[in-house]
């Protein structure tokens, strides 16, 4: 009998941002191609397969990521910051599109100096 081991299925997560300053504090604008941070109890190691489901403010869309996990802010961090993941949008051209909307809708507010839940 063979035991084939298939690598282990993306977890899902669903990520509902409901107002500007939240996507803001989650958008990771230093990915190439984009990123989202996910608060997050759960452990996960860096390059780890996320499937998220994001929707964003005024938007019923939902938008599929088949992300990777680019970093991880442990339980108890420093600097008050939220428990979670950094996942980093593939390089296609649906994430391209995405992080041109996310932009978009971020506007002025990019490139500014309030703080982040990233950096």
């Amino acid at each position: 009998m063979s035991t084939s081991h298939s690598p282990p299925r993306p977890s899902v997560i669903q990520l509902a941002i409901k107002e500007k300053a939240a996507l803001y504090a989650a958008y990771i604008p230093m990915f190439t191609e984009g990123g989202i941070f996910i608060p997050t109890a759960r452990e996960y190691r860096l390059g780890d397969d996320v499937y998220v489901l994001l929707s964003l403010p005024d938007d019923p869309q939902r938008y599929p990521i088949a992300g990777k996990v680019a970093w991880v802010t442990p339980a108890k961090p420093s600097g008050n910051r939220t428990q979670g993941v950094g996942v980093r949008f593939p390089h296609d051209e649906k994430s391209r599109l995405l992080k041109l909307k996310i932009e978009e809708m971020l506007g002025a507010h990019l490139g500014s100096d309030r703080p982040t839940q990233t950096v």
